[in-house]
């Protein structure tokens, strides 16, 4: 089993969330988050000044999956996620030791 996280930007949940659910992946949890990459950040104009903006808004995703399903699972939320310009977001994907269902008490791949 794996934790497939993915930082994207936030009106790509949608097509993200339509293209897991093609792959049979059942559910996700999506946080709030901000940051930067390579792009550090950009400037706004506001009331007429102009500030900068460090840490951009974007999404956390993370999906628990089978390790089989992994390489569909990443390819899925890339093709998903993909504008094609700079601040897409990033895949990481971590192992997962152990998963439990609190409601049934089933484990592992029978708890995702």
């Amino acid at each position: 089993m794996k934790i497939v996280m993915a930082v994207i930007k936030p009106f790509k949940l949608e097509e993200v969330r339509d293209a897991l659910t093609s792959l049979g992946v059942h559910g996700l949890t999506v946080t709030e988050v901000k940051g930067y990459g390579r792009q550090k950040g950009h400037t706004e104009i506001y009331r007429g000044a102009e500030y900068a903006v460090s840490f951009l808004p974007k999404l956390k995703i993370e999906v628990a999956v089978p390790t089989e399903i992994v390489p569909k699972v990443v390819e899925g939320i890339t093709l998903a996620a993909r504008t094609g310009q700079i601040g897409d977001g990033k895949i990481f994907v971590v192992p997962l030791e152990k998963a439990v269902r609190i409601r049934t008490g089933e484990a592992d791949a029978d708890a995702l």
